[in-house]
């Protein structure tokens, strides 16, 4: 999407949380983008919940603002708003 790779969901199960598992698999997504020369890994997530947006920050992703969104990025927030997913 827009030149990046995007990540759709990153789903961990509760056994293996907090062992690295979800940062392995963003890294791993990180590689493949570098492989396939895309710039950036893109996601949307939940930001209220208290553990996402400081987790990812860690990771280095960054908050965009609604104006600033590329316009394939820009399509995908309006579908999942469409679908009850404001985030």
């Amino acid at each position: 999407v827009d030149g990046a790779l995007h990540v759709e969901q990153v789903s961990v199960h509760p056994r293996a949380a907090r062992r690295g598992v979800g940062r392995a698999l963003l890294e791993h997504a990180a590689g493949r983008a570098r492989e396939e020369g895309l710039t950036a890994l893109t996601l949307t997530t939940f930001a209220e919940v208290p553990w996402n947006a400081p987790y990812y920050a860690r990771l280095g992703f960054r908050v965009l603002p609604p104006d600033g969104l590329p316009d394939g990025l820009r399509r995908i927030v309006t579908e999942e708003a469409e679908h009850g997913l404001a985030r």
